[in-house]
């Protein structure tokens, strides 16, 4: 179904298959995205209707979400780095195949347990797709119009964004919560297909390369013990043994595997990325960027289903203007870059971002919701602006045959943010309710003023966006703080 390969170019690429291809690449990675988007977020606005249903506990739904995150993040860069030995391609199908029969999966579990085991190894697929999406998008277009197609690339997840709490809302409100998984499977289906069909392999990789494993076990179980003990520490006491240990061992591991980095010959993680200055500032906005907003869509949830005692479709609906503006806005500043740079337009981003979770510190019970959408559009807005372009910065930065670690590292930071975000925010919120009371709240059989935990959860919740607040508004220090761009980046070399 795919072509000969043809004769390697100087850089690492073969010569392309005529124009067309990079939008045929583009077409197929938009496509997971959608999908993996859709799915999440459709998930979400039905974890309230899963409470319910099966009768779990609400430390194990917050796992249910937390889990896919957690296996995604400790997953990509290792599958970034076998990316870079193997190739794209298969890795890119399997993924969108394992993910859709895994849907299917899900939504027979018949427990909360089911539930979780099905989104762990569903996580899996997920894993191949993203780690493999943004560099087969890298390797089909050149530098010069990179930032476009990454920029046409986010304003389909904000799509998948926006739709899908609508989608998700109508869809449980009629055939329940499994409808939610059931809806993925068409989608895969077709998605797995047309990648087979139109995703080429373009780069050359060296040969000879070897795996990583002892960073890979490393990270992998820092990681796990570093997100454990953010979870666990708003229900047994962040003094707790469990919680304090979890962190020690956290601290320990992820200790030793930048010590084996340092001096592995081809390792998991390249960290000399880290030493390039630009590089490196792009990484770690990126990273403060996934804390400050990551758990926006769960918090929200909680206040419009819970407190205001929304219906799902309702809930959905208000919860779009995020994803809205940000499809707006991405495609714009991914084409920005391309011409100005990223510095600046980073930097205005994440400052928008801040604006928007500053307004949602004042957030009570009875807040119109014109103000409500106001905070998202600005939050979205921010969120465009900024992802494409240091997106943009961070591909452009590295040669062909290391875009597979770089996307991997990426997607990580952004992914580690997230479940830091909703990790650190659970915690907040738990601190302050039993988990009895949480699980009443959330799946909205204890709504509003019939409740004794309102001003509780209203006071925690402040708390937990002024936390985003503040680590925003670091974020966008550091993406400014990263410097100009080098005037050989502006071209065929790296570094906006």
């Amino acid at each position: 179904m795919s072509l000969p390969p043809t004769p390697p170019q100087a850089g690492g690429r073969r010569a392309p298959h005529g124009d067309s291809y990079k939008w045929l690449a583009l077409s197929a990675t938009s496509l997971g995205a959608l999908m993996s988007v859709m799915s999440g977020s459709m998930l979400l606005i039905a974890l309230p209707s899963i409470v319910r249903d099966l009768d779990t506990s609400m430390e194990l739904v917050v796992w249910v979400i937390m889990s896919y995150m957690l296996a995604i993040t400790v997953l990509v860069p290792a599958i970034g780095r076998v990316a870079d030995m193997i190739g794209r391609k298969r890795l890119y199908i399997g993924g969108f195949a394992l993910f859709t029969v895994m849907s299917l999966i899900a939504a027979m579990a018949k427990t909360g347990a089911e539930l979780l085991v099905a989104r762990i190894v569903q996580a899996v697929g997920g894993s191949l797709i993203m780690a493999n999406s943004t560099a087969i998008v890298a390797d089909a277009f050149p530098k010069e119009e990179l930032g476009r197609a990454l920029g046409i690339n986010t304003m389909v997840i904000a799509v998948g964004s926006a739709i899908g709490p609508v989608i998700g809302g109508f869809v449980t409100e009629r055939f329940g919560w499994r409808g939610t998984f059931f809806l993925s499977v068409p989608v895969g289906l077709v998605g797995t297909v047309w990648a087979w069909l139109q995703i080429r392999e373009t780069a050359v990789l060296p040969e000879g390369q070897s795996f990583d494993t002892r960073g890979a076990l490393l990270v992998v179980s820092g990681l796990f013990l570093l997100f454990m003990s953010l979870s666990f520490g708003g229900f047994y006491g962040w003094s707790s043994p469990l919680v304090l240990g979890g962190f020690v061992g956290a601290a320990i591991l992820l200790a030793l595997f930048v010590r084996v980095e340092t001096g592995a010959a081809e390792p998991l993680f390249d960290l000399r990325l880290f030493k390039t200055r630009v590089l490196a500032f792009a990484y770690a906005s990126n990273l403060l960027n996934g804390i400050a907003r990551g758990a926006l869509t769960f918090l929200l949830i909680f206040y419009l289903q819970g407190l205001r005692a929304m219906d799902p479709l309702t809930a959905g609906i208000f919860l779009t203007p995020f994803a809205l503006a940000m499809m707006l806005s991405a495609p714009v500043s991914g084409l920005l870059s391309d011409r100005h740079g990223s510095r600046v337009l980073s930097t205005v981003g994440l400052g928008l971002s801040a604006v928007g979770l500053l307004g949602f510190t004042w957030i009570k019970a009875d807040t119109s919701l014109a103000e409500i959408v106001l905070w998202q559009v600005l939050m979205g807005l921010g969120s465009g602006i900024f992802n494409s372009p240091n997106t943009n910065t961070i591909m452009g930065s590295v040669p062909v045959e290391r875009r597979g670690i770089a996307a991997g590292t990426r997607t990580m930071m952004n992914n580690t943010g997230s479940v830091i975000s909703i990790a650190m925010t659970f915690g907040v919120l738990s601190s302050g309710m039993t988990p009895k009371a949480m699980a009443a709240l959330f799946a909205g059989t204890q709504i509003g003023s019939e409740g004794i935990f309102l001003n509780v959860f209203l006071r925690d919740l402040h708390v937990a966006f002024v936390t985003c607040f503040v680590i925003s508004v670091a974020a966008a220090v550091i993406a400014y703080m990263r410097g100009p761009t080098p005037a050989w980046s502006k071209g065929s070399a790296p570094g906006r």
